[in-house]
């Protein structure tokens, strides 16, 4: 069958097959939590733009992530809805994976390029009449907290998707992992190759987070007994991955399996190279920053009011975009914010690292701010904690509570693409707050910036490359990494604190000029170097190639 409904340009004809545990390509087709699938989604747009010989692998949610609803009290409330999607086209194929001794039925969906303008996707379900009641569960629920279901999972992406591109007699040249979860299609490959060599010229690997949560570790022999490295025997899987400990770590075994693997910044790149450094049999590991799409992300008349050089035009618009934001905030709390009013946002996943709560940390400094009636300040939270995160979603809550007795501070639910586009187009600034070193690369800020939102961060990830500090945004000031943990946080709040008072609050209010001089640089340089078109270049230039 033919995959794609565009002729290749000759600069990409090479055949990829892009496997990704979620894709963030439309609000509507809601397989996917975070990051990973915003940056999955944009790459599969512009590698439709640029006519690439790309597609995507994926599993197709039954219930998605979950969806964000409220309790009695408005706290977050947990929902698992069933989707239903009737512009995916039922490809006729039936795969078969072995799952803990049990033959379970892979059914492939197809998504083509035309219906949202991305490279073409075939999502795998075992949520069929095919399979008993717990070989459907597996691909019911994404990232599903039961360890014994999301080594499923991988086992159904990997193998199952090997095993789908087979019965499409689809012709693949390189298997590019983002993220470890499709680590078992090495083992396929290998089992049918017994070639390591064979294996790594075909493979590559996108590592995307130094937390230990991002790099999946479980028992060897549990992975072993439930199929997850194909037929091959244990022995030759310790040969193959250097593994001699009782645990497996994804991330090691797909390093030590790839011709080459890819950071998502080059900040990313050092901190892996040293993380992965006392491994000899590791690939290398080159930097490929991550991006997102202009053409999916970026309000148009913004576009054009920058393009025109229009002053007028980005104010009135940004106005206009702030309105549309609080619309929403309206809606779902009740409270009618300023468009004239400095609007800060924060707004990605919900996880310890990230510090969504590090403005508040000096809680009355914070209250200051807010109640100031001469330059006040507006604030929204959203994003999604991992719904089993119970901490995560304590942290919140706790900010729900807060915003009851705080009229100008708002935490919205739904934070899918709709709602992340809505708040990145709305902001004046975009928060971005995680201990430095431990976010990859943290895309978020860059559609943000590409919608006039000045980008306020720790000094980590992509900022790194993008921070003109005071000229396209503005950057907290580095600490040493070396304090404890919580004096580190009250050291960077601080530094927060004053770069708000002193530079951001005043360049809003007393210098109007300045501030949409930053805006238009903000957008310039995120559309220069991190539009996703650049990022879909650089993969067949430094990855796939030879």
């Amino acid at each position: 069958m033919k995959l794609h409904d565009y002729v290749f340009d000759k600069k990409y004809e090479k055949s990829v097959a892009y496997f990704s545990m979620e894709f963030a390509i439309h609000q509507a087709l809601k397989i996917y939590s975070g990051g990973l699938g915003f940056l999955a989604g944009s790459h599969m747009r512009s590698a439709y733009e640029l006519k690439q010989n790309i597609v995507g692998i994926g599993i197709l949610w039954s219930y998605g992530y979950y969806d964000q609803a409220r309790s009695e009290d408005r706290s977050l409330k947990v929902e698992f809805i069933r989707k239903y999607y009737s512009f995916l086209e039922d490809l006729g194929i039936l795969a078969r994976v072995n799952v803990h001794g049990k033959e379970v039925h892979v059914k492939a969906f197809y998504l083509k390029p035309a219906t949202f303008h991305s490279a073409p996707l075939i999502l795998l379900s075992t949520d069929i009449q095919e399979n008993d009641f717990l070989s459907r569960t597996i691909t019911q629920k994404l990232y599903d907290a039961n360890e014994e279901t999301r080594i499923s999972q991988e086992i159904v992406l990997g193998i199952g998707g090997v095993r789908v591109l087979e019965a499409l007699k689809h012709k693949v040249d390189i298997y590019h992992l983002n993220e470890g979860h499709a680590l078992p299609l090495v083992y396929e490959l290998y089992a049918k190759s017994s070639s390591i060599e064979k294996v790594k010229e075909a493979v590559r690997f996108t590592t995307h987070t130094p937390e230990d949560a991002g790099n999946e570790q479980h028992e060897l022999e549990l992975l072993h007994k439930f199929g997850f490295f194909s037929t091959l025997a244990l022995e030759t899987i310790q040969k193959l991955s250097g593994c001699n400990t009782k645990k497996f770590n994804l991330t090691l075994g797909a390093l030590c399996a790839v011709k080459r693997t890819n950071a998502v910044s080059k900040m990313h790149g050092e901190v892996a190279n040293r993380m992965w450094a006392p491994y000899t049999q590791a690939s290398e590991i080159i930097s490929i920053t991550n991006a997102q799409s202009k053409t999916f992300w970026m309000d148009k008349p913004l576009l054009h009011a920058l393009e025109k050089r229009s002053n007028k035009g980005l104010v009135e618009r940004k106005k206009h975009l702030k309105r549309q934001l609080f619309n929403i905030v309206a809606d779902q709390t009740g409270k009618m914010f300023d468009e004239d009013v400095l609007t800060l946002v924060w707004a990605r996943r919900f996880a310890e690292y990230k510090r969504p709560d590090l403005i508040k940390k000096d809680f009355e400094r914070f209250l200051k701010m807010l109640e100031n009636s001469e330059y006040p300040v507006q604030i929204i939270w959203a994003g999604k904690p991992y719904p089993f995160d119970f901490h995560a979603v304590n942290m919140f809550n706790e900010l729900i509570h807060i915003s009851h007795k705080v009229k100008n501070m708002a935490v919205l639910i739904g934070y899918e693409l709709d709602l992340s586009r809505a708040l990145k187009c709305g902001a004046d600034v975009w928060l971005n707050t995680p201990r430095v070193s431990r976010e990859a690369s943290g895309t978020s800020g860059m559609s943000g910036a590409m919608n006039a939102a000045l980008h306020l961060s720790t000094n980590d990830g992509w900022h790194r490359e993008f921070a003109k500090d005071g000229v396209n945004s503005f950057t907290i000031k580095e600490q040493d990494k070396s304090y404890p943990k919580e004096e580190l946080d009250a050291i960077d709040n601080q530094s927060m604190m004053e770069l708000l008072e002193n530079k951001v609050i005043p360049t809003y209010y007393k210098h109007p000029n300045k501030w949409i001089q930053m805006m238009k640089h903000s957008m310039q340089d995120a559309i220069d170097g991190f539009d996703s078109i650049r990022m879909a270049d650089e993969y067949y230039e430094k990855m796939y190639k030879n």
